[in-house]
């Protein structure tokens, strides 16, 4: 049984003697395994810690000798082994969490003296240098002939980039590194992406730029990247649409969206209130969502759409009359701003209400409404705005709602008296 991890070994008579210990440990492999033991003069289990300035190893008894385990954070990679002979605490830093388990696990074993044979023991023998290195941090592999087929990731790694390898899917190794920050898999053969990507609770950085992806799943957007991811670029991919809970990724600051076959942006998209780098030249919009107004960025790409030409008069008439019940009903629901969920009412219905359109009067619609579109100039919501064509415009169409004939009709006065202005 080994281990890697940091280790302090702190002398418990230290204080006695107005000392303190360093408070730092230092890269080391730990193994159980069987040694003689000079005092009783037969062979017993011993725990050795091998560092770069001692590769030969301290060894320490184990058999009724452990006085007792500091476990609190071994979640964490962390844990203590106070030991009766020396009065030592040896401590534990920056392990694999599973691995620290399953070394105390068979420290326990050998403490209470269980048969040998029955302990997954190693042999107390020298370490090589590279055993006892600083845990590495990043890592970069740009061909496949580098990739590693036969060992591991480092699991402390903190950056890890895997580029032009050819990867038709995620390894799922790399989402066992719960240290990662940043993830790069730009330029490989990528079609899916495992729902567990939202499991590597640290990532704030994600780049899959030229890959085969097809779509961007609901359960990523409700994973833990909700609170952490801050950078993701899927640009150069195959991407139709994204999914409505995209705009629960609340902390993102910078999105590359260019080279998709976009139709439409996330209806809610102005929900992502610290975005402040959006690009998304090169797609496939017609227009933007109402919600783009409540951006508010520093840098703005949508050059290359086929945007259409923003005319208020040409209109699209979605209403009838009377309205339908469930129209009213959940209208009322959403103007009156009563509590729902799906403990509540249908989840079809709450889907609905999740993506109600705002009308000019302040009220809300659903199903039911006059949707047409207006030229919005980009600089309202951005600093800097790249062209969005080569006539140097800056305008773009953006959809606009209404609840009613009267609404839709006091928008056209207005347009009309500007106009005539």
């Amino acid at each position: 049984m080994k281990l890697q991890c940091d280790v302090e070994v702190v002398n418990r008579m230290l204080p006695t003697f107005g000392m303190k210990s360093r408070g730092k440990g230092t890269r080391a492999v730990l193994s159980i395994g069987k040694h003689m033991d000079k005092t009783a003069q037969r062979q017993g289990v011993f725990m050795m810690i091998c560092t770069a300035k001692d590769r030969a190893g301290a060894k320490y008894k184990l058999k009724n000798n452990i006085e007792k385990f500091h476990t609190w954070f071994v979640e964490k990679g962390k844990a203590t082994v106070r030991l009766k002979e020396p009065a030592v605490d040896i401590c534990l830093s920056k392990a694999d969490a599973n691995s620290l388990k399953n070394f105390l696990s068979a420290a326990r074993l050998a403490d209470k003296g269980n048969d040998a044979s029955s302990l997954p023991l190693s042999t107390l023998a020298p370490v090589r240098a590279r055993d006892v290195e600083q845990p590495k941090k990043k890592l970069t592999i740009m061909s496949k002939k580098d990739y590693p087929l036969t060992s591991n990731f480092p699991y402390s790694l903190e950056q890890l980039q895997v580029s032009y390898c050819k990867l038709s899917r995620v390894d799922m190794r790399m989402l066992s590194l719960k240290a990662l920050r940043k993830l790069d898999l730009s330029n490989n053969h990528i079609k899916k992406l495992p729902a567990t990507i939202g499991d590597l609770s640290c990532l704030t950085e994600l780049s899959l730029h030229n890959n085969q992806l097809e779509a961007f799943s609901e359960a990523l957007c409700l994973s833990t990247l909700q609170q952490t991811l801050q950078v993701l670029d899927i640009s150069q991919n195959r991407l139709r649409c994204l999914p409505a809970q995209f705009c629960q990724l609340r902390e993102l600051v910078n999105l590359k969206l260019d080279d998709n076959q976009l139709e439409c942006l996330p209806f809610h998209i102005g929900r992502l209130s610290k975005l402040r780098f959006l690009s998304a030249a090169n797609n496939q919009l017609s227009g933007l969502p109402g919600d783009f107004r409540k951006l508010s960025l520093e840098n703005l790409d949508l050059f290359g759409n086929p945007f259409i030409h923003a005319n208020p008069l040409d209109h699209t008439m979605r209403l009838t009359f009377p309205l339908p019940l469930q129209e009213l009903a959940l209208r009322a629901v959403a103007n009156l701003r009563i509590p729902y969920g799906p403990h509540l009412i249908p989840a079809h219905l709450c889907q609905e209400l999740e993506v109600a359109k705002p009308c000019e009067c302040g009220h809300i619609c659903v199903n039911y409404y006059i949707e047409t579109a207006v030229s919005m100039n980009l600089h309202q919501v951005s600093h800097t705005v790249v062209l969005v064509d080569n006539m140097g415009g800056t305008d773009a169409p953006v959809q606009q709602f209404f609840c009613s004939l009267s609404c839709y009709s006091e928008f056209l006065d207005l347009v009309l008296q500007r106009s005539v202005r």
